[in-house]
């Protein structure tokens, strides 16, 4: 499909006729003596006619390439464009913060695979968030981990692939071996701080109580709220254990509440795939949407061809050639 960028310009083509109509001539007047058949006197006479002895006149195929080459120029002013098919951008309207704990009561063999054999409890989680990655294109995502501190392993990226390498990378006791929760969100708050989407979700896993943090998950959780964050909350690890690997699931589940996320516990990693489907679909994608079409500029070809026109005349008309064909004057 064929557009003008600039259609207005083509008020321009009456220009030289507008000209030509309404605008005086411009005369020169000179003492003269017309002589007939000049050309042929001159000849018989041997001599070569001054300049200014000789009124040119103008061919017909003259004319037809000034009107030409005008209406080439004035097209090319107005700049013809090649429209190519519609393109359609998706981009996701939510921003992912995944919270990982990855502190030493992680490396515990407590999960079972599909086929029932221990795992080690990041190892399976890590397989199920990298399926889970995987699966969110045109999201933004952001990697947290945490243990007696919280750090952001990969700040938000639509890069996919390199989170989870970054995800791949992550090993228990990394970031110490106590359980910080408040900070980690704490620092998803923080996090979102950037974000310019109103979907703002963080999905945080853990297997511990919260021992080491500065501001306490209640008090993150409140603040989370306020924001507008949501929280998805994964707990994992054994319910029963007491001491360094108990796990406060009422926190969890506090956490979920405050900020209008849900609470969930996994004890295997089926449990744990069905739980992130669960997230995603009670966290439902939203998108935006932006269409383009590409334009192609065909300026050049007008104002090229003007061109080639102005050299066809320049060598093809020259005034020599016109002699014959006006008076001619002393």
């Amino acid at each position: 499909m064929l557009t003008l960028a600039f259609p207005w310009a083509l008020i321009l083509l009456p220009l030289p006729w507008l000209t030509w109509r309404f605008m005086p001539p411009w005369r020169d007047r000179t003492s003269a003596l017309r002589v007939p058949f000049f050309r042929r006197v001159t000849e018989a006479a041997r001599l070569t006619p001054k300049p200014g002895s000789v009124v040119l006149g103008r061919k017909p195929i003259q004319m037809i390439a000034a009107v030409m080459v005008w209406v080439l120029v004035v097209l090319g002013l107005a700049r013809p464009e090649q429209l190519g098919e519609p393109i359609v951008i998706t981009s996701s309207a939510r921003d992912i913060v995944l919270a990982l704990d990855i502190s030493g009561s992680m490396d515990e063999r407590d999960f079972r695979t599909p086929e029932g054999q221990p795992r080690q409890r990041l190892d399976a989680v890590k397989d199920v968030m990298a399926q889970f990655i995987a699966e969110r294109d045109t999201d933004r995502m952001s990697l947290i981990i945490f243990g007696s501190r919280a750090f952001v392993q990969a700040p938000f990226t639509e890069d996919l692939d390199s989170l989870i390498g970054f995800l791949d990378q992550t090993v228990v006791g990394m970031a110490g071996p106590q359980t910080a929760l408040g900070d980690a969100i704490g620092l998803a708050i923080r996090s979102f701080e950037t974000s310019k989407v109103d979907q703002r979700l963080v999905i945080l896993l853990s297997d511990g109580a919260d021992t080491s943090s500065r501001m306490t998950p209640v008090n993150a959780a409140s603040f989370a709220a306020q924001k507008g964050v949501t929280i998805s909350t994964i707990g994992v690890g054994d319910p029963e254990a007491s001491g360094e690997g108990w796990v406060d699931l009422a926190a969890l589940e506090d956490i979920a509440k405050r900020t209008g996320g849900h609470y969930f516990f996994a004890d295997d990693q089926a449990g744990l795939e069905q739980i992130y489907a669960q997230i995603d679909a009670q966290n439902p994608r939203e998108t935006q949407t932006q269409s383009f079409r590409p334009r192609k500029s065909l300026a050049h070809i007008p104002l090229a061809t003007a061109l080639l026109l102005i050299l066809i005349s320049l060598i093809f008309l020259h005034p020599r050639s016109l002699q014959q064909h006006g008076g001619t004057r002393l």
